[in-house]
């Protein structure tokens, strides 16, 4: 018999452990960061040059106001568009890091582009 099978049957409930599955999990975690490194650094240069337009515009009197809440409010609508994606059930029941990954790969084309195309 087995040295366990009393303690297993008569102990005090223990549940089962997962195993741990590091690689792939360290994985998905590098990714998602350089993803959303990679989008944190194009929304940065791109608010950096907005910044420095409307700035040069204010310098010469032109109307800034428009342009820079133009640029706020396609950023505030981006980002309630991920979060309300991050909470919707289906992508809830995803893993932490690969909601993440996810999140960062729909995040990440689109300021890319832009901040290569300026």
């Amino acid at each position: 018999m087995n040295p366990t099978t009393y303690a297993t049957l008569y102990g005090p409930y223990q549940p089962p452990r997962p195993r741990p599955r590091h690689g792939r999990q360290v994985l998905v975690v590098v990714l998602a960061a350089v993803l959303w490194a990679i989008t944190f650094v194009s929304v940065a240069e791109l608010a950096f040059l907005v910044g420095m337009v409307a700035l040069w515009g204010a310098a010469e009197g032109q109307p800034v106001g428009e342009f820079v809440m133009t640029f706020v409010g396609i950023v505030g609508v981006a980002t309630t568009l991920l979060v309300a994606l991050a909470f919707a059930p289906g992508v809830r029941r995803l893993a932490p890091a690969m909601r993440l990954l996810l999140l960062g790969a729909l995040a990440c084309p689109v300021p890319t582009v832009y901040a290569a195309l300026v």
